[in-house]
């Protein structure tokens, strides 16, 4: 092998990875760290990888591309895995594994390396999209085929060959951020009875210690967020902003146990306020301007890429065809949306949109209705007509006997009822 690039985060596991990789392959390590936001890049990252032995390192701002390109076709679709998990984590590792391969090519490198172990999600993320792209790379993993050091075994390590390590207070949790939320799991949090303690979080106040509600507005062009309280942002100042906004009003805490794609359940804590926030906004302003029919559709596109996402199949021709068509029903997803931060909660109040499908005239009952009242009643007759026509040769659903038109399980029998006589009463007066 003649060199491998390493993704690399600057902390402890992968610092040491770069010796490691050196010494058990007697190849050149080049180091790719990529700034996804939330806190993700590690100050002095380059000079710690050049200490660790790395020929040449990378450090790539990529928060806006990870925005543009992986959030917001996930946001349109409103892709949330398992119905709870708005896929922070999951969403990078396919433009991680991009870069990777990016790097390797122009490195002419044979391999590219990774920091997972072979117990979660990621090894699978990182294999199957850095394959997909480029076949021909080895995929090295060192924690999982033999580096296996302890915490303190890595610290001698490092400090037996003058490798710069980060020696910080270990956290009891393992944690993974993105400008689109933070991951937390192992610990106590291993137990799914236990509460999480309140070390767990970083992003969002206790919702009980939340101040006054506040009203926000969020403005959407083609699915797309473009603006808070009638401010245009750029994408990422957006997402940060809305993150610390929501953040300070204890909305965002999600606490799930989900289905592993190794096939454990594992119980995990998300931090996502403005993704929270976002979908919630994204999914009242759909309502008012996509069709019934759409909207049951667009739940099961929604599921499917939010499972592909999960899965680390992002690179796959489905996944790429369904992202096609979640852009093309997003065209008319414009408008305004009225959120209230409330203690932990996000809750719609209003929206308004130019392409909106509801009719007031249609809708309201009282004057200046516009809707047939008349029409109703052949259409309810040729609604329910293969109900009564599956009644008079089946029998009813629930019936007692198979013949035709007989009746459901009596109720009347079981029942408290009160009957009242109108003549009785009268006289009664």
């Amino acid at each position: 092998m003649n060199k491998v690039v390493l993704a690399y985060s600057g902390g402890l596991d992968t610092s040491v990875a770069v010796a490691w990789l050196k010494e058990r392959y007697d190849t050149e390590v080049v180091t790719l760290t990529i700034d996804l936001g939330g806190g993700s890049l590690r100050e002095g990252v380059e000079a710690r990888a050049i200490s660790a032995g790395a020929a040449r390192t990378y450090v790539v701002d990529a928060k806006e591309r990870f925005v543009t390109g992986f959030v917001w076709p996930h946001l349109q679709a409103n892709a949330l895995y398992q119905g709870a998990y708005p896929l922070a984590t999951a969403l990078a590792r396919p433009l991680i594994a991009q870069l990777l391969v990016e790097v390797a090519r122009r490195e002419r490198a044979d391999a590219v390396a990774h920091g997972c172990t072979g117990k979660g999600n990621d090894q699978v993320r990182f294999d199957v999209a850095v394959h997909a792209l480029d076949p021909g790379l080895e995929v090295i993993a060192p924690m999982r085929i033999g580096m296996g050091l302890t915490r303190d075994e890595e610290i001698d390590y490092a400090a037996a060959r003058g490798i710069e390590i980060p020696i910080t207070k270990q956290s009891p949790y393992s944690i993974d951020v993105n400008l689109w939320g933070r991951s937390i799991e192992t610990g106590v949090l291993e137990d799914p009875w236990v509460a999480p303690p309140a070390d767990v979080y970083a992003w969002t106040v206790d919702p009980s210690e939340a101040p006054q509600p506040v009203e926000i507005v969020v403005e959407f062009e083609g699915g797309i967020p473009v603006a808070l309280n009638g401010e245009r942002l750029p994408p990422v100042e957006l997402v940060e902003r809305l993150s610390a906004l929501a953040g300070r009003h204890g909305v965002g805490r999600i606490d799930h146990v989900e289905d592993r794609l190794v096939g454990i359940k594992s119980r995990e804590i998300y931090e996502a306020p403005a993704a929270v926030v976002l979908h919630t906004a994204h999914r009242s302003l759909e309502g008012l301007t996509l069709t019934k029919d759409t909207l049951r559709f667009d739940h099961l596109v929604a599921n499917e890429l939010a499972q592909l996402t999960y899965d680390g199949l992002w690179f796959s021709a489905l996944h790429r065809d369904l992202r096609g068509y979640v852009a093309s029903s997003q065209r008319v997803v414009s408008g305004e949306v009225r959120l209230r931060l409330d203690h932990g909660n996000a809750v719609v109040v209003g929206r308004r949109s130019p392409l909106s499908l509801y009719d007031k005239s249609l809708a309201t009952y009282d004057q200046g209705d516009a809707f047939d009242h008349a029409a109703a009643v052949g259409f309810i007759g040729i609604f329910g007509l293969p109900l009564r026509v599956e009644a008079a040769r089946h029998g009813a659903v629930g019936a007692r006997h198979g013949s035709a038109w007989t009746w459901t399980e009596p109720l009347l029998e079981d029942l408290p009822v009160s009957v009242t006589d109108g003549a009785l009463a009268a006289q009664a007066r």
